[in-house]
């Protein structure tokens, strides 16, 4: 029989439908998945041979789950994956308050109405869309929230005791019986409204009031934890921590290509949006390479992690700094430049917590410091390195564009600048044209004057030019040799 011609208990039972736990069900059809060489999980990059694995392992075993990890590490969005797991569309009691599986029921009421209707009870279908839940746990969060409280006013209506169940009030986890029922932040929730937790991990029953009710809920319990929660906010009780099946470990992108599979993957409207900016493959590394450079920096505090969220909010920052120039200019369309990066400050300032050497620079310094170290770490990868010590003798790759510098020249590069104008203050460099065609002899032709700007960076990265930031852009030249020159 068809979904749409099951509308009573008489007619499911003919289906030769049985009834089954939440974690049987996840599990075979996770098995089905597994043995059809198909993925199940879609858009969680770079955790394809760490985190999912473990996460399948715990489905297979019917584990509850604790996923720890720094922000920005696609906890959320992992737990809500599993709902494509479920059966498409799953039976319930018509009417029934917590989802009562029709040849189980566990709530009294469903229970009644089979007792009374018998096959002829009505049946109803959920979709698997509608069988995810999820709650913040904040401090505030109450005992009543999660499991339930009596309610007063029932008893008083239907005239009945409070040792009654049918006075009851479920909270948010009976609701989510046979669902999937996700607590963010767990470290946040009170020790005592942790504890009441306990019962419905092993025992499978809760207590509301000293009002015992044996009670055979079953969802799948998804907690989702920060270590540095643990000593600035809470912490997960040891009792509780033992209930849960597995403890997964998330974490950030383990190298730059994943990192920009990930922000090309989250901000593809952005890009969509902006198809009159080309961004050269190199500004790609420098974004993510900024994201590197904040994770390991003493200025930035490791414990509260930098999330990948940076990169993407940075991203979409950088195409709209070229976008805002090329749409003052009246240009048609434009490439992504070095001095767009100035754009990103903002998205950078707000997703880093600086220790307090941080906190004294300034953010706004160390988010410019943050994009200088990525110039610095990328630059021998496209260009030869600069070495800290030269022979008088020693011919290098950079001596003629350097001497330019070191007569009194310099280069001002303005953040509005038409791209006519920005190509011909490049152009006029000497010794560029060199370096490009012995040392990025394959690049392509549109990554031209961002490798020059790069170039000019890198340099600066290293200490062999000065680069000035004004109100109107950046200003490149040789202290030095300006100082000479004035002797």
């Amino acid at each position: 029989m068809k979904r749409e011609e099951i509308t009573t208990l008489g007619e499911l039972k003919k289906s030769g439908y049985q009834a089954k736990t939440i974690q049987q069900e996840l599990a075979q059809n996770l098995k089905q998945r597994l043995k059809n060489g198909q993925s199940s999980f879609e858009g969680l990059i770079g955790y394809e041979n760490t985190v999912i694995p473990d996460v399948e392992r715990a489905i297979l075993s019917g584990h509850n789950m604790n996923l720890l990890g720094l922000r920005g590490q696609a906890k959320t969005r992992l737990a809500r994956q599993l709902t494509t797991l479920l059966d498409e569309w799953t039976p319930i009691v018509t009417g029934s308050e917590i989802n009562d599986d029709p040849m189980e029921p566990i709530s009294r009421e469903a229970k009644e109405i089979i007792a009374k209707k018998g096959d002829d009870t009505a049946i109803s279908w959920l979709h698997q869309s509608d069988r995810f839940y999820e709650k913040l746990a904040t401090p505030d969060v109450t005992v009543a929230d999660l499991i339930g409280d009596i309610d007063p006013i029932k008893a008083s209506n239907l005239k009945l005791s409070y040792a009654d169940e049918r006075v009851i009030h479920f909270g948010m986890i009976p609701r989510a019986h046979r669902c999937i029922f996700v607590l963010n932040e767990l470290p946040d929730l009170q020790a005592r409204i942790q504890v009441a937790l306990f019962s419905i991990l092993q025992e499978k029953e809760i207590q509301i009031r000293g009002f015992k009710l044996r009670f055979p809920v079953q969802p799948l319990l998804i907690f989702t934890a920060n270590p540095e929660d643990y000593t600035n906010r809470g912490s997960i009780v040891t009792p509780l921590k033992d209930r849960i099946g597995s403890q997964i470990l998330t974490h950030y992108p383990h190298n730059r290509e994943i990192a920009k599979q990930i922000t090309k993957q989250e901000a593809h409207t952005a890009e969509e949006q902006t198809p009159n900016v080309y961004v050269p493959e190199l500004a790609r590394d420098v974004l993510e390479q900024i994201s590197f450079e904040a994770r390991k920096s003493d200025y930035v505090d490791a414990k509260s992690g930098v999330s990948a969220r940076m990169s993407i909010t940075a991203f979409e920052n950088l195409l709209s700094t070229a976008e805002r120039r090329m749409l003052m200019n009246g240009d048609e369309q434009t490439s992504l430049r070095m001095a767009d990066f100035l754009g990103v400050i903002s998205a950078i300032n707000g997703k880093i917590e600086l220790v307090y050497e941080g906190e004294q620079e300034g953010a706004e310094q160390i988010s410019y410091y943050l994009i200088t170290q990525a110039v610095k770490t990328l630059f021998p990868t496209y260009f030869p390195e600069v070495k800290k010590l030269e022979k008088a003798d020693e011919i290098g790759p950079y001596d003629n564009l350097l001497g330019w510098f070191f007569k009194d020249n310099e280069l001002f590069l303005e953040d509005t600048l038409s791209d006519k104008d920005y190509h011909d203050l490049l152009d006029k460099l000497p010794g560029v044209e060199s370096i490009l065609n012995t040392h990025q002899s394959e690049s392509r032709p549109e990554d031209r004057y961002f490798l020059i700007e790069f170039l000019l960076w890198g340099l600066e990265a290293h200490k062999k030019l000065n680069k000035y930031r004004t109100l109107e852009g950046f200003q490149f030249k040789d202290t030095l040799g300006s100082y000479i020159s004035r002797l």
